[in-house]
């Protein structure tokens, strides 16, 4: 019986996986070998910072230059009663029109409201107070005591992962960003923004999907922060890690099982993204395998720390110890 012929050409296979796979992963470059520190990336992303600033935040240019990207956080948000209005206006949070009752009493909280709205351009309507009932009631606020007065709050615009990261390398200290992975609280995410602020942050980085957005909320609780601190949202959390890694950032993530104390580490006074993980769950699986490290935070009397805490503990200790490098 002849033999049976076997089939000439290359053969299915792997391609190597299986092989690399026992390879385990690479050790991270050590921070001189990394572009940041040639003065490459620095250099270009400078020139980048430079086209986009001719193109400032806000004003609805969404060319590839800028760094804003053309989406938005949604639709817009009605803020009513007069001390949270008035607080909102100080704060520099992005307003479209403020309604105002054309039967109300105004004292001083109306007063300085209308100043500040005309001060910053925004259009003030005077309005029945059927018709300021009517719109509480669209916006998901039946029944509201409204006080004869509301501020249409604008969609927050997020910036792109590139912009962020160009703005971030064209600094004179090395980069410092916060990502949230998972993060569903909007009051987590303004108390970050308030430390990061603080702590001389470029900005935060958060995902664009099952997690916080910058809300009416978020902004509340920033305290004002969110006008000046950018915020970048990305579609793939994970990836946008790996280019700020690209360029030149390490990743740290942050967990109460890492390998690494807080206090003891060595990364905190190069460039660097901090990741916070989400209120319950942590860290996410791919986004801890995408970490140069994972520290956790010493405590005692409690099992884990709010996120909004542990960003705030992180980024003093990483301020900290980059005063000290100085």
């Amino acid at each position: 019986m002849p033999s049976k012929k076997t089939k000439k050409g290359p053969t299915k296979g792997s391609g190597g996986k299986g092989r690399r796979s026992l390879e385990g992963r690479k050790g991270t470059l050590p921070a001189e070998e990394r572009h940041w520190y040639g003065g490459k990336q620095r250099s270009s992303a400078a020139k980048r910072a430079q086209a986009a600033s001719e193109k400032a935040p806000g004003r609805g240019d969404d060319t590839p230059s800028s760094p804003i990207r053309g989406g938005s956080g949604g639709s817009s948000e009605l803020l009513i009663g007069r001390n949270p209005v008035v607080e909102a206006l100080r704060a520099g949070m992005p307003a479209a029109k403020l309604f105002l009752s054309n039967s109300l009493d105004p004292d001083d909280r109306i007063v300085e409201a209308s100043k500040l709205a005309g001060a910053k351009g925004i259009e003030i309507l005077e309005i029945n107070r059927t018709e300021l009932d009517r719109r509480c009631d669209s916006n998901g606020l039946p029944n509201a005591v409204h006080q004869g007065i509301a501020l249409q709050i604008r969609p927050y615009r997020y910036w792109d992962p590139q912009g962020l990261l160009d703005a971030a390398l064209a600094g004179e200290n090395p980069p410092l960003i916060i990502a949230l992975d998972g993060v569903t609280d909007p009051h987590n995410l303004g108390a970050v923004a308030r430390s990061a602020a603080a702590f001389g942050a470029n900005g935060l980085l958060i995902p664009e999907r099952r997690a916080a957005g910058v809300t009416m909320a978020a902004w509340k609780t920033s305290a004002g922060t969110l006008a000046r601190l950018p915020v970048a949202q990305a579609t793939n959390l994970t990836r946008a890690l790996e280019l700020y890694k690209e360029n030149g950032l390490f990743v740290v993530g942050l967990d109460a099982d890492g390998d690494t104390r807080l206090d003891e580490l060595e990364l905190a006074t190069g460039p660097l993204v901090v990741v916070v993980g989400s209120e319950g769950k942590g860290l996410s699986r791919l986004v801890r395998e995408t970490c140069d490290a994972v520290a956790s935070i010493p405590i005692s009397g409690a099992e884990s720390l709010n996120a909004s805490v542990a960003a705030g503990v992180s980024l003093y200790e990483v301020a900290r110890r980059r005063s000290s490098a100085n």
